[in-house]
């Protein structure tokens, strides 16, 4: 990889700031701006490791920054020094003339920047400064644990790396449910942000989300997708009558289903009506069509009604998991609050976290997700089809690319889920 002698300077500079505390913040947050604004770098996490044997996370990621590296800053960190001897010899190969690719060592355990990564706000003063919302590894974990603290900790980690102040707060929450139009309103999932704080009101949280984001309004919608659903609570039941497990799921980020797309108009998702005779779309189309509702009734900051765009949810994609699986291994441990009991040792039916609303967007390209592989059903490819030309009409002026990222939805997330970004300082 070639760097100019800028980039070694800026890069020893900030290896010196290490040593420093990152600040704790005292200035005024004035906003969290949306993602469809300017950029000036996206952030994501070298995979340590796949969800399922034979689908490469790693390929993913490569070809997301693939899609980004030849129009904007691309920064990958990495866990440990093998990962980042890993990822530098890997990405060196494959990109040897890039000139905006930073590759550093901050530690992780998994690969969801988008919901432990650093939240970039703007602050009084004209400068940025990172949102630090507290973390409980999606409920399947307590805030005192090893890994969990770990990840927590990633934002703090960054905010240090760029000598960025860190305004904290003991609520919470994570990137995945929460969009913002950059004007001063968010949406957020109800199940989720009240399930993780359930000793918090909404009024409580709403003022967290004015301290840390700068929000004065908040749109709460109900329940997110139903195979997003927490995998403790039981296996869904799919059409065949098979018993399906979510793969470490977030129990309905908000990515899933409603983004904004300007500061004025929601992208939500619909079930197609000839899916209904699945259970699993059925009680999808149930909760998003409850979801269509408040929205309607719903208004920006400024009192101003919103533009809701109607995006097709891909057909419920099955698969099957064994033992030696990552995500296998690590489900069979939960204890199901259905009454369930796992059939450790057994090949088992899992239902991915699929979606085409979990898009990235950036400056020059929308990244999002497609489904069909060779064999599977036409409907799938045009489904994939209409989506795309759904994120087209939406995005008139930005190429859309549509990735295969099914390694990634068997881990419960999507695109959207392993990027963050970072947005240019405003003139």
């Amino acid at each position: 990889m070639k760097i100019s002698t800028f980039i070694i300077i800026i890069i020893q500079l900030l290896t010196v700031s290490c040593s420093l505390s990152p600040e704790r913040s005292t200035r005024q947050i004035l906003r969290q701006p949306a993602e469809f604004e300017s950029q000036q770098a996206i952030w994501v996490i070298w995979p340590p490791a796949d969800h399922k044997r034979g689908e490469s996370v790693q390929e993913v990621t490569i070809s997301i920054i693939d899609a980004l590296i030849d129009d904007l800053n691309v920064i990958v960190t990495c866990a440990t020094e093998k990962l980042h001897g890993q990822a530098t010899q890997v990405l060196n190969a494959r990109f040897p003339e890039a000139q905006n690719l930073t590759i550093w060592k901050v530690p992780s355990v998994e690969i969801w920047t988008r919901d432990m990564g650093p939240v970039f706000v703007e602050t009084s003063d004209g400068k940025q400064a990172v949102a630090d919302f507290n973390f409980d590894a999606w409920g399947y974990s307590d805030t005192l644990d090893a890994d969990t603290k770990t990840e927590e900790m990633y934002d703090v980690r960054v905010a240090k790396l760029l000598r960025l102040p860190v305004v904290s707060s003991p609520m919470i929450s994570e990137g995945g449910n929460r969009e913002v139009n950059g004007k001063g309103t968010l949406m957020v999932t109800a199940s989720v942000e009240e399930g993780r704080n359930p000793g918090m009101s909404r009024a409580a949280m709403e003022k967290e989300y004015q301290r840390l984001l700068g929000v004065r309004k908040t749109i709460w919608l109900k329940q997110g997708l139903q195979e997003d659903d927490h995998t403790f609570l039981g296996p869904l039941e799919t059409s065949e009558g098979v018993k399906a497990y979510t793969v470490v799921t977030t129990n309905g980020h908000i990515d899933e289903f409603a983004r904004f797309v300007n500061d004025s108009t929601v992208l939500l998702a619909a079930v197609d009506s000839s899916d209904l005779d699945d259970p699993i779309a059925m009680e999808n189309h149930r909760r998003m069509e409850e979801n269509y509702q408040i929205l309607q009734r719903a208004t920006d900051q400024d009192g101003r009604s919103l533009h809701i765009v109607r995006m097709p949810l891909p057909k419920t994609m099955l698969t099957t998991m064994a033992p030696g699986d990552p995500v296998y291994e690590y489900i069979k441990t939960l204890d199901y609050k259905d009454g369930s009991t796992f059939p450790e040792g057994d090949t088992i039916t899992v239902v991915a976290a699929g979606s085409y609303l979990n898009f990235l967007i950036t400056d020059s390209v929308v990244i999002g997700q497609k489904y069909w592989r060779d064999g599977l059903s036409e409907e799938i490819k045009f489904r994939d089809k209409k989506a795309a030309a759904i994120l087209r009409s939406v995005f008139p002026h930005r190429k859309v690319i549509l990735l295969d990222a099914m390694a990634v939805n068997l881990g419960g997330g999507g695109i959207h889920c392993i990027t963050m970004q970072q947005p240019a300082l405003s003139d």
